[in-house]
């Protein structure tokens, strides 16, 4: 048996080759465009001696070489490993030593990243985007003959090496096959929330990241509908953009969605959309109901990591939306609840019961590049443990109360930061807020919000500290607020909560 990821753009030119792909930078570009410069590049390639299995890390932001180049090393045969722009020399460094990536090829915006990355090493670097450089990858791709056609792949053989954000020590490579990829595009298209060729996506996601790669870009060519590309989110050109284009699907993470709903306030004319998909991190209901009424749209909340291709769950239109909830879990794949406290084996939990969520299915990753111990930790009795505690409702609907490496114990007593911030977001004033613990000499650890005001005006600490306390229990209010202008974002924008322990608690 023969599947490669490719697959999801070559059949979509083959299917509808005049088709607007990609919008990008004002530019339409057409399916059987997009396809025939995927298989230059991949010709390019090949002369340059990347052979099937081969790693090829690809540097860009959201442009449409990320795209052409994307299909590219796939359609040669190639492991593509993305890594985000905004990583330091060494870190880059680092990702390419530990794949063993011999090519970088790199949008020329960060050209002199990718040197410095590779200084001293037998690695080469290409860049794209500038083709007057003396490194650039365009002269070569204009010399090559197309390939006739894609590298056939084995279903189990690796596409994609996605690093995760190395919360828990030194990033590691969460491996995906094509079968993972194809499918979860498939899914998501088809099954979840059913998209046709009229749709178009604001891709406002980072094409780098699991999110925007799998959710947003293939799922999109799944079925032969049109990506926009925003090289940078920014909310007040992300809306005039959707208006241009008729976006009627956004897909964001929480962070998205808080500013989407401020700018629209500054807007005569709003997008018609469809329906939204919020992932990445959890979104507060508050958030959901702002964006809601703003844009008159539907947000679907949904769950997955890196290393289940990423959607697990999500909320949807079979089961209905429960705010609060990720959903069910997609097509072919379970989600349960585990016993926490166990690690060398799964025993699942009763409905309603706290636990670890653990998932199985079509949707897991193989493992961890050149880490079997992590694997072996990760995937036990065929489920994969997420590191996330929630639990399944009687309805069927999947709730993370939080990170397992958040949890909080204040004096013995468990305080989970989702539903100590959930409360805190509806004090009037505040735009964003982040619950972390801080070391108590007493207590063990104490709980610290960390609170970003609106635009509007100030949050008074002593009023919020009161507030809360009508509000939550004796063990959960925050005893400490510390108002700061913005939070810390990692790549995906998920909120980077060891640097706020690390800043307000000495605690990593």
């Amino acid at each position: 048996m023969q599947l490669s990821l490719a697959t999801i753009l070559a059949e979509a030119a083959r299917r509808h080759p005049e088709r607007t792909a990609l919008i990008a930078d004002g530019e339409r570009i057409s399916y059987a465009t997009l396809w025939h410069e995927s298989l230059r590049h991949a010709a390019a390639l090949r002369s340059l001696g990347v052979s099937p299995g081969d790693r090829v890390a690809l540097l860009a932001g959201n442009v449409a070489d990320f795209v052409r180049c994307y299909y590219g090393i796939l359609a040669v045969g190639g492991t593509v490993v993305t890594i985000p722009p905004m990583l330091r020399p060494q870190e880059v460094a680092f990702l390419l030593s530990d794949t063993g990536a011999r090519l970088v090829l790199a949008q020329s915006l960060f050209a002199d990243l990718a040197h410095a990355a590779v200084d001293g090493n037998d690695v080469t670097v290409r860049t794209v985007g500038d083709p007057q450089r003396p490194d650039a990858l365009a002269p070569l791709v204009a010399d090559s003959e197309p390939l006739p056609s894609y590298v056939s792949r084995a279903p189990d053989d690796i596409a994609v090496i996605f690093y995760t954000s190395g919360t828990t020590g030194v990033p590691k490579g969460a491996m995906l096959t094509h079968l993972n990829l194809v499918m979860n595009a498939t899914v998501n298209a088809f099954d979840v929330h059913p998209m046709s060729g009229e749709d178009v996506v604001m891709g406002s996601l980072p094409l780098f990241h699991t999110f925007g790669q799998s959710v947003a870009l293939n799922t999109t060519f799944r079925v032969g509908a049109t990506l926009i590309l925003q090289e940078r989110f920014d909310p007040d050109e992300a809306i005039r953009m959707m208006c241009e284009y008729g976006a009627t699907i956004f897909d964001g993470v929480p962070t998205m969605f808080v500013r989407l709903a401020e700018a629209a306030a500054h807007h005569t004319k709003l997008p018609s959309l469809r329906f939204c998909v919020s992932g990445g991190a959890s979104l507060p209901e508050v958030v959901l109901r702002r964006f809601e009424e703003a844009f008159s749209t539907t947000i679907y909340e949904g769950y997955g990591l890196s290393e289940t291709s990423p959607t697990a769950s999500t909320n949807q239109t079979l089961y209905g939306a429960r705010v609060g909830s990720v959903g069910h879990p997609i097509w072919g794949v379970e989600v349960e609840i585990a016993r926490a406290d166990i690690d060398d084996r799964i025993e699942l939990l009763p409905r309603g019961e706290h636990g670890e969520i653990v998932i199985r299915g079509h949707n897991v990753f193989v493992g961890y590049l050149n880490r079997p111990e992590a694997t072996a930790e990760a995937i036990v009795d065929g489920w994969f443990r997420t590191g996330d505690i929630g639990f399944i409702d009687d309805d069927g609907f999947i709730h993370i109360v939080d990170r397992k490496k958040d949890l909080i114990i204040r004096g013995g007593f468990n305080v989970y930061p989702r539903e100590v911030e959930e409360v805190l977001l509806k004090f009037p004033g505040i735009s964003q807020v982040a619950v972390i613990g801080v070391p108590d000499a007493e207590l063990g650890e104490e709980v610290c919000a960390v609170v970003v005001p609106d635009k509007e005006g100030a949050v008074d600490p002593a009023e919020l500290q009161a507030w809360a306390q009508e509000r939550l229990g004796k063990h959960k209010y925050p005893r400490r607020v510390e108002i700061v202008t913005e939070l810390p974002l990692g790549p995906s924008l998920k909120v980077l909560k060891r640097e706020l322990r690390a800043r307000f608690g000495g605690k990593s």
